[in-house]
């Protein structure tokens, strides 16, 4: 008997009862590593927002994902493209359809897990404007940082500066960088 001969009935069944069970790992890795991938970013630039309690059990998760997740979204979104790939030939439309969207979120979140997207929550103040104590209107209780320098004085709102963090400025002819 030769070694090509047709396969057997029950080699057939054999294969096709462990085509599912392979489609089910693979299902099960790619949903693993685009899931790795996505919370990689997700977490910390959920958790690290500004103006908002940051509790420090969550922050030290947040910055241990932050400063891991360079390396580790490459590697997952690297498998989780592998495994679409084997997917993608036995796929109707509609798993294509969420390998591609998949696909596509895990790209963004590989790509923004190496760009400092922290900064951008924070932008510079332009031109620094200010008022005459008579005319601004602060509440009472506002909390402010002051720099008096020869004869001249700024405040600047903490709730400002908080968002903002540093703010270059002259007072009196001298260049001065306040920053909270």
């Amino acid at each position: 008997m030769s070694s090509l001969s047709a396969p057997s009935p029950t080699q057939k069944a054999v294969r096709k009862a462990a085509q599912p069970r392979s489609s089910r790992w693979l299902w099960a890795l790619f949903s693993i590593c685009a899931v790795s991938t996505i919370a990689f970013f997700f977490i910390p630039a959920f958790i690290i927002r500004p103006f908002r309690h940051q509790a420090p059990r969550a922050l030290v998760l947040a910055m241990a994902l932050r400063q891991r997740a360079p390396i580790v979204t490459l590697i997952a979104a690297l498998a989780c493209l592998f495994f679409a790939f084997a997917l993608w030939r036995t796929g109707s439309r509609w798993r294509k359809t969420f390998i591609g969207f998949t696909l596509l979120l895990v790209t963004f979140s590989a790509v923004m897990a190496r760009l400092n997207y922290f900064e951008w929550m924070f932008h510079p103040i332009a031109g620094a404007q200010f008022l005459a104590q008579s005319e601004s209107k602060l509440d009472p209780k506002e909390m402010i940082l002051a720099v008096r320098l020869g004869g001249e004085a700024r405040a600047y709102p903490i709730s400002q500066m908080a968002y903002h963090h540093v703010l270059n400025d002259v007072v009196a002819g001298v260049p001065i960088a306040v920053t909270y």
